[in-house]
C-alpha cells in the first residue's frame, strides 16, 4: 500500500516552513543562472576566448543539470531529498569556488558547467518532491511561492554581483557567490519528509544483481548431463543472466517502465518543447528589442523588467485562482503555451512600444504558468512511488531536446539573419504542444466526465431502490 495515502496530508501546518526553506535555497542557488554574463564574460574576454567558449559553457551547464535526471530518481529513492538537496548547494559552491580561481576556459568548464550544473539539476526536484508530500489542494500556490524565491533572487542578485565586481574585483564577487549558495544548505535542514521512505533501497541491487528473483545461487553450480546425452544437446541451465537481472535493477531504479505510457511521452516531450522555446526566446530578447525594435538600451532593460516582473507577481497570484476553481495543473500549462504563442506572434508582427510592453507583460504571466506547472503536472499523472523517477525523466527529455532542437532554432536564426524569423519558428514549436495535447486532454476530460455521470445514475437507480425495499 502507498505510504503516503494511508496518512493524512496536513496540506500546510509545516509544510509552509519547507516551502519557505525551499525558496531561500532557490534565491541563493537557481538564481545564479541569470549573472552567468555579469560574472564570467569579461573575464573570459581577458583570456582571449570568443562568443563560442560562452556558449559552450552555458550549453554544457544546461547538458549537465538535465542529465542528473539519469541519476536523480535513484538517488531521492536511496537518500532523503534533504540530503540530495544538500549535496546540490555543495556542489554548487564548489564549482563557484573553482571558477574564482580559473585561468584557462576548460576551469569554468568544469567548475560551472559541470559542478554548478549537476547540483542544480539535483536541487530543483528533490526540493519539489519535499513540497510535495506536505500538500495537495494548495500544492500549486506552495510551488508557487517556492519559485517565487528564485525569481527574487534573479532580481536581487545582480545587483549584488555588480557592486562586488566594481568595489572588489571578480575573485572576491565569485567566492562571494560560492559562500551565498551555501546558504541553501541551512535551507535544507528543514525538508524534513512528512512521512518515512518507502523500503527502496537502490545500494542493495549491486547485490542482489547475482541472485535470482525470491532465491540466491550457489558460487559454484553443478550441472548433470546424462551420458548419452550429445554434445549439441548440452545446453546451459535455464537461469537468468547477469544482464538481464541488471537491466530489470536499473528499469525499476529509474522507473523505466513508465516510458511505456503514452500520455507521459507527451508530456515529457511537450514540456521539453516548450523548454528549449523559452530558454532561446530568454537569449533572443533583448537583441531583438535592440535591433530589430530599435530601442535603447534603457528601454530594453525596463521590458525585460517587465517580463521579470510579471513571472514573480503570477507565481505567487495564479496558483491561488487556479487551486480555487480546480483546473488540472496541465490545462493550465496548455493556456500557458498558448499566451506564450500568442505573444511571440504578436511581437513578430508588431513592434510597436505600447505593444511591446504588453507583450512583455503577457509573455511574464504565461511564462509563469509554464513554470509552475512543470513539475506539477508530472505529479499529476504519475503515482508517488513513481514521481522521483517520471521529473529524472523529465529533465533528460529536456537535455536531449535543448540540444538538437535548441541548436536548430540557433541555426535558423544565423541562416535567416532575422528575428522575426526565430520568433516564428518558436511559435511554431508552440504550436505543435498544442495542436497534440488539446485533442488528447478533451478526450480524457469528456472520458472522465461520462464515467462521472454513470457513477451518479448508479447511485442515484441503487438508492431509489433501497428507498423502495424500506417502503
Amino acid at each position: 500500500m502507498d505510504v503516503q495515502s494511508s496518512r493524512v496530508v496536513p496540506d500546510g501546518g509545516y509544510g509552509w516552513i519547507v516551502v519557505a526553506a525551499v525558496a531561500l535555497i532557490n534565491m541563493t542557488n537557481q538564481s545564479i543562472l541569470s549573472v552567468f554574463g555579469q560574472l564570467f564574460v569579461s573575464e573570459l574576454q581577458k583570456m582571449q576566448e570568443d562568443t563560442f567558449t560562452a556558449a559552450l559553457i552555458t550549453n554544457l551547464n544546461s547538458l549537465a543539470l538535465n542529465f542528473s535526471g539519469l541519476f536523480i530518481g535513484p538517488a531521492i529513492k536511496s537518500f532523503k531529498p534533504r540530503n540530495v538537496a544538500a549535496t546540490g548547494c555543495i556542489l554548487v559552491a564548489l564549482g563557484l569556488a573553482l571558477c574564482a580561481f580559473a585561468t584557462e576556459s576548460w576551469h569554468f568548464i568544469l567548475g560551472y558547467s559541470f559542478f554548478v550544473g549537476f547540483g542544480l539539476g539535483l536541487i530543483s526536484p528533490s526540493t519539489f518532491m519535499a513540497i510535495n508530500s506536505y500538500f495537495t489542494t494548495k500544492r500549486g500556490r506552495a510551488v508557487g511561492v517556492s519559485l517565487a524565491g528564485a525569481g527574487l533572487g534573479q532580481v536581487l542578485i545582480p545587483h549584488l554581483v555588480r557592486y562586488l565586481l566594481d568595489n572588489h574585483g571578480f575573485r572576491y564577487a565569485v567566492l562571494s557567490m560560492s559562500s551565498l549558495s551555501l546558504f541553501g544548505l541551512f535551507g535544507a535542514a528543514f525538508l524534513k519528509p512528512l512521512n518515512p521512505p518507502a523500503k527502496h533501497n537502490n545500494r542493495k541491487h549491486i547485490r542482489l544483481l547475482a541472485e535470482a528473483d525470491g532465491e540466491k545461487t550457489s558460487p559454484l553450480q553443478v550441472v548433470v548431463v546424462p551420458a548419452n546425452q550429445s554434445k549439441s544437446e548440452r545446453s546451459p541451465p535455464n537461469v537468468d543472466t547477469l544482464c538481464s537481472r541488471m537491466g530489470q535493477r536499473l528499469v525499476q531504479a529509474m522507473d523505466l517502465e513508465l516510458l511505456k505510457d503514452v500520455v507521459f511521452w507527451s508530456i515529457i516531450v511537450g514540456m521539453a518543447l516548450v523548454y528549449t522555446a523559452t530558454i532561446n526566446f530568454t537569449m533572443i530578447f533583448p537583441d531583438f528589442l535592440g535591433q530589430t525594435a530599435q530601442l535603447n538600451s534603457q528601454m530594453v532593460a525596463f521590458c525585460m523588467s517587465l517580463v521579470a516582473g510579471a513571472d514573480i507577481v503570477c507565481r505567487l497570484l495564479l496558483p491561488i485562482v487556479t487551486d480555487q476553481l480546480r483546473i488540472p495543473y496541465r490545462v493550465v500549462f496548455l493556456i500557458g503555451i498558448v499566451g506564450l504563442f500568442v505573444a511571440r506572434c504578436v511581437l513578430a508582427e508588431n513592434q510597436a512600444l505600447p505593444v511591446i510592453i504588453s507583450m512583455s507583460l503577457l509573455t511574464g504571466m504565461m511564462k509563469s504558468a509554464t513554470v509552475i506547472n512543470n513539475n506539477l503536472t508530472i505529479s499529476a499523472h504519475c503515482r508517488s512511488e513513481k514521481l522521483a523517477g517520471g521529473l529524472g525523466l523529465s529533465m533528460m527529455s529536456k537535455g536531449i531536446i535543448v540540444i538538437t532542437v535548441g541548436q536548430l532554432l540557433g541555426w535558423v536564426r544565423d541562416y535567416a539573419d532575422s528575428y522575426l524569423i526565430c520568433l516564428y519558428a518558436q511559435g511554431a514549436i508552440l504550436l505543435v504542444v498544442v495542436l497534440f495535447w488539446t485533442p488528447e486532454i478533451v478526450y480524457r476530460h469528456r472520458r472522465q466526465r461520462c464515467a462521472t455521470n454513470k457513477s451518479m445514475e448508479t447511485q442515484s437507480v441503487d438508492a431509489a431502490e433501497v428507498a423502495k425495499l424500506n417502503s
